[in-house]
């Protein structure tokens, strides 16, 4: 497997996952909310037993963060050994990246 596709497939992994946690995360905002709005609205009785949902929905909003976290952190690992593996095999070929970002960078900080 070459680094290339390893980078991009890394990149695939790491997008999906993100955007699932995330949707995932939006929900249980979501559904916090609605049960907080029930508790200011309903009776006292109830709104106990709303706090406590909200309270899980907090606990799981803060463990899909985690999870997020964690699958983005592994993903930048596997991307940064991709590269480091491309660089070792390819050493002037990534001088010359080097060198061509370095310019980008250099032409687009001097037209500031």
């Amino acid at each position: 497997m070459e680094p290339t596709n390893s980078i991009a497939d890394a990149q695939t992994a790491s997008a999906a996952v993100r955007d699932r946690l995330l949707d995932d995360l939006q929900h249980t905002i979501s559904e916090a909310e609605q049960w907080l709005e029930d508790s200011v609205s309903a009776p006292s009785a109830t709104s106990s037993e709303a706090r406590a949902r909200f309270d899980d929905t907090l606990r799981t909003a803060r463990s899909d963060l985690r999870k997020l976290e964690d699958s983005l952190l592994a993903h930048s690992r596997n991307a940064a050994d991709s590269v480091n593996l491309y660089v070792q095999d390819n050493p002037w070929q990534a001088v010359g990246i080097g060198a061509a970002l370095g310019l980008l960078a250099g032409v687009l900080i001097s037209r500031k």
